[in-house]
Parts: structure tokens; C-alpha cells; sequence
């Protein structure tokens, strides 16, 4: 192995940088207790974890091209780990921290796991290790909860350092991600090592990223996205990680790494401009915004405060972006890109290009893509990151594709004149009305959840004339309730439903908004681990109260 060029997996490319740049600083890691306890490894350090790990695997002979979880939030580690799999010539299986028990032993009986890395995880760790079996080996990471597992520290104090490392060819099962299981059992998405990397690559030209660029990691690595645009692109072109301790800290965490990369979700987002302007009135803000002289120094001091003034590139996915928040923050100097893409293709499918930004419009593929719309409104997409298929599935897989090899997506969209792709609806999400009309409630979600007032909605009414939205109320407006301003919330939304309905053709226009006393969490069911809506346990839990709500013809209703 010679240049960067010459690496044919992304666990040549950490050896590459282990060898001609040892010193140079892969990860920062909090340990606990902010910026007085943080950790650092250089690519020497963390790539010669990864080895002493892997030699220990090695030890257990384990069957050839054995399946090990690891279950764990982001951390260094996590990587670290997944190379020590990889080391040791076997398959890695990411296990979504905040997963209900009988998923997490579905998924290691399904893919028959002979051990489990135990890593950085919440309390709801206590419920979800009921679905590990007693007798699974485990290793816990320094920062998992307290446990009896044989501990990472330990293992690598007293091992060497494996110096042949397995020879993993392109064409090699590198990991199985399991889809998030928002409809029945989660599907294993197998991805070889060949995906993983021109994916890898194929960003990396696109947007010009460099191994000077810095990263903050808290997406979960356990999901395709992150898996993508963190872990693989950074083992690519050697660029440094920076690591999140909790959500309390989140926002010192991204000054202390000034991210020059920075990925999020719509929803963050919109925390952060209500943060902006729980500071400073939004009538305030563009008052000074406007007047020359202080403009600059304005859009400097928000970028600075949120920790993304040195962000070359802002990137949103998994939902919509309201194109109101896409202005805001392009008045701030910070041009949101959207991207697009699943599991299924390593989520390499679609990124919008600086300067390309049309709102509702997730970009044209990648170079290396091809897209297609097909006869009944479906996205198909062929991608160097497409899967190897479903583990253990070969029917599901051979039902994913077409004769040709593009992969059917299961998401209505449409392509502009430059190629752009707006994504319209999900085909298995359209309810007809009793008038007849289908609706795609995805687009009509999209324009509720950009209200303030609003945390996150489902649109529903399969059957009934008009849909309806049920709405979970942000954590502002549910104290707002609880302090007597129950009347005004209910104001707000009735003006805002107003103002959504006159965006929508008639036979979409919403009869009311419902307001739920709930919380949604992934930890109830309510959400995959990738904070989507589970539309099936959303509607079965409120659709026998459609009849009571239909009746009261108001506005705006609430769970009794």
C-alpha cells in the first residue's frame, strides 16, 4: 500500500494515515466533565487501539467472518472499535443506542452476534439490555454505564498490537446497518467494503472536503448518514473528529470544535434559531441586520456564539427544511445544503451543490449516481453505495431493485430542469380521502412543524372528507399550557393552520389541529432512533379519537 489512491477499503485508508501521518490528531473526546476532562488520540494512538483490540479478538477465534454488535452512543471508541472488527476480518453491527428491548434481541439473534461492544448509553440502557442475552460476550468502552464486562482499558493494556490486520477485499461484507423499523421488524442493509468507500470518496471530490477540516460527531454513528458523512469520510482524508458529551453540553461542545463541516436535522436547526431568538427578538435582529455598518458584525457574533463561525459547509437531512429557516440562515452568511439517500444506498444518492440551493429541493445525484422517475411517480437510484442486499432476505432483496439495477426508493419525487430532485410523498404513506383524493401527508407535516409552537406532527384521516394533523407541542408551548396559556397556544395554532391551509389544494386542506397531552420519544415508540415518526403506532394510538374530533368542527382540539 503506497499512496491514499492505492487503498482499497476504508481500513486501508486508517493504516495509511497511521503510517505517513502518526502524529497529527484524529479524535477529541470528552470524558466527563467538559472541557477540564477531554481526551485526544493521534492516528497513531487510535488506529494502535484498534490493533491491541483486534488482536484480542483474534484470540477468540471466533468463526471466520463473525457478526459483532456494538451498542453504543458516539464516542471514540465506537471507531475505534469498528476498525478492531474490521482488523480481526469480521463484520460489524451497529445497534441504535435508544431501541426498545425486543428490537435489540431481534437484532442480535438475527444476525447471530458472538459478542457486543457496550458503550457510551443513557439510562434507558437499563431496558434495553433485557433483550441481551445473559450469556453474549461483552466489552464495555470507559464510558458505558456501570457494568461486569471484560473493559476495553484493560484488554488493550495487555494485548499487542495485531500487525497483520486482515485483508478485507472490496467486494467484502464490511457491516449490516439495520434499517430503523419504523414499519414492522428493521431489515439488515449489508454494504460491502467497496460501498463504503467510493461513497467515502465520491463526497469528498464533490464538496473538496480536506484532512484540515474539522468534524463534530453526535448524529448516531449507528445510522447510515453519520456512518457516511463522519466515520467514513474522515477514515478517507485523514480529517479530525470531535466528539459530543451530552445534549446539555452540546453547544459547548461545538465551540470547543469549531466545526468546519457541520451536519444536522431540521430539527436542530430550528432549535438553534429559536435559541437566536430567545436572545434577541427576531423584529429586533432584522432591524440590525439591516443597517450596513453593524450587519457584519451581527451575522459574525450569531455565527460565533452557536460555535459555526469557521463552517465551510452546512448540511441538513433525513426531512424537509422549511424554506423560511433555509433564508434565515442564508441571511446569517450559512448556506443550509439538503441531501438525500437511505440505508440502502449508504445514504450516497443526492446533495445539493453551494450556490444550487432551490428550497424543497434535495440536489441533483452525485456525479456517480444515476436517478430515474419511474411510470408511477417512484425515485429510482443507482449508486456505487447500493447494498449487497438484505441479510438472510433474498425475496425482499430481489422485490428492492428493477430488472436494470436501480434501486426503488419507495419515495415519490420529481426532477427540475438542472436535475434537481423534489421529494413529494412516500407511496405507502398516500391515504385516500372518502371524497377520493390521495394525499401525501409528508409535504403538509413539512409545513405544520415550521411553527415555533410545534415539536413535531403527523397528518392523518384516511376515510374522513378532510385530513387532519396531529400536533406534539415544543417545550416552550406545553409550559406555556401548563401556566394558564393554554388560550393563546390554541390562538397561535388556529392562525398558523390558517395560513398552511391556504398553501394546500382544497381536497387537502386540514380540518383541525390536534393537540396531543404526549411526549413522542423513540424510548415510547412513538419515533424510529432517527427521530422519524412511527406513522403506524401515531395513527393506531389517536385514530379512535378522529370521530370526537371530527365532531367538535373546531380548529384546534385537545387529547382529553
Amino acid at each position: 500500500m503506497g499512496t491514499l489512491s492505492d487503498c482499497k477499503n476504508l481500513l486501508e485508508c486508517a493504516l495509511h494515515w497511521e503510517k505517513n501521518d502518526p502524529n497529527r490528531v484524529y479524535f477529541t473526546q470528552p470524558m466527563g466533565g467538559g472541557d477540564a476532562n477531554v481526551k485526544t488520540w493521534t492516528w497513531k494512538e487510535a488506529v494502535g487501539e484498534a490493533r491491541r483490540m483486534a488482536s484480542y479478538l483474534k484470540s477468540l477465534n471466533l468463526p471466520e467472518k463473525s457478526n459483532i454488535a456494538l451498542c453504543s452512543k458516539n464516542c471514540a471508541h465506537w471507531i475505534m472499535a469498528d476498525l478492531a472488527i474490521w482488523m480481526a476480518g469480521h463484520v460489524s453491527i451497529p445497534i441504535f443506542p435508544i431501541l426498545t428491548a425486543d428490537i435489540v434481541q431481534y437484532t442480535l439473534e438475527h444476525s447471530e452476534s458472538k459478542l457486543l461492544f457496550v458503550g457510551k448509553l443513557d439510562p434507558i440502557w437499563n431496558e434495553m439490555k433485557q433483550g441481551v442475552a445473559a450469556d453474549l460476550p461483552k466489552i464495555a468502552f470507559p464510558l458505558a454505564p456501570e457494568n461486569d464486562h471484560d473493559q476495553w482499558d484493560a484488554i488493550v493494556a495487555k494485548q499487542k498490537p495485531l500487525a497483520d490486520v486482515a485483508d478485507r477485499s472490496p467486494k467484502d461484507l464490511a457491516t449490516i446497518i439495520y434499517t430503523s423499523g419504523s414499519t414492522g421488524k428493521p431489515k439488515g442493509v449489508m454494504l460491502s467494503f467497496e460501498a463504503m468507500l467510493r461513497s467515502a470518496k465520491g463526497i469528498t471530490s464533490y464538496m473538496e472536503i480536506k484532512k484540515e477540516d474539522r468534524t463534530l460527531s453526535y448524529l448516531p454513528l449507528s445510522h447510515s448518514f453519520e456512518r457516511f458523512v463522519v466515520e467514513s469520510v474522515s477514515l478517507y482524508v485523514g480529517g479530525s473528529l470531535w466528539f459530543a458529551e451530552s445534549l446539555d453540553t452540546f453547544l459547548q461542545d461545538l465551540q470547543r470544535a469549531r466545526p468546519t463541516l457541520f451536519i444536522s436535522v431540521p430539527r436542530l436547526w430550528l432549535k438553534f434559531q429559536l435559541g437566536v431568538f430567545k436572545k434577541m427578538p427576531p423584529a429586533k435582529l432584522n432591524r440590525l441586520l439591516k443597517i450596513p455598518i453593524l450587519n457584519g458584525i451581527v451575522k459574525k457574533k450569531i455565527r460565533k456564539g452557536l460555535g459555526l463561525d469557521q463552517v465551510r459547509f452546512a448540511g441538513s437531512g433525513s426531512a424537509p427544511i422549511p424554506k423560511e429557516v433555509l433564508d434565515w440562515y442564508r441571511g446569517l452568511g450559512l448556506e443550509l445544503l439538503e441531501g438525500y439517500g437511505m440505508t440502502e444506498n449508504f445514504a450516497y444518492s443526492h446533495c445539493t451543490k453551494p450556490g444550487q440551493v432551490r428550497s424543497g429541493y434535495v440536489g441533483a445525484p452525485y456525479p456517480d449516481v444515476q436517478q430515474r422517475i419511474s411510470p408511477e411517480g417512484e425515485i429510482l437510484v443507482k449508486s456505487p453505495g447500493t447494498m449487497m442486499g438484505y441479510y438472510k432476505d433474498p425475496e425482499e432483496t430481489k422485490a428492492s431493485f428493477t430488472a436494470d439495477g436501480f434501486l426503488k426508493t419507495g419515495d415519490l419525487g420529481e426532477v427540475d430542469e438542472m436535475g434537481r430532485l423534489k421529494i413529494t410523498g412516500r407511496a405507502k404513506e398516500l391515504f385516500k380521502t372518502s371524497k377520493g383524493k390521495y394525499v401525501a401527508p409528508a409535504p403538509i407535516e413539512n409545513l405544520i412543524a415550521n411553527h415555533p409552537r410545534v415539536e413535531a406532527c403527523v397528518v392523518t384521516g384516511s376515510g374522513y372528507p378532510q385530513p387532519h394533523g396531529v400536533v406534539m407541542l415544543s417545550e416552550d408551548a406545553m409550559l406555556a399550557v401548563k401556566n394558564g396559556g393554554r388560550e393563546t397556544i390554541e390562538k397561535e395554532l388556529a392562525a398558523h393552520l390558517k395560513e398552511v391551509n391556504k398553501k394546500l389544494p382544497e381536497y387537502e386542506h386540514l380540518s383541525f389541529l390536534a393537540v396531543t397531552n404526549a411526549t413522542w420519544m423513540p424510548e415510547n415508540g412513538f419515533l424510529t432512533p432517527t427521530m422519524k415518526i412511527k406513522r403506524s403506532k401515531l395513527e393506531s394510538t389517536y385514530g379512535p379519537s378522529a370521530d370526537k374530533w371530527y365532531g367538535s368542527r373546531k380548529p384546534v382540539v385537545w387529547e382529553s
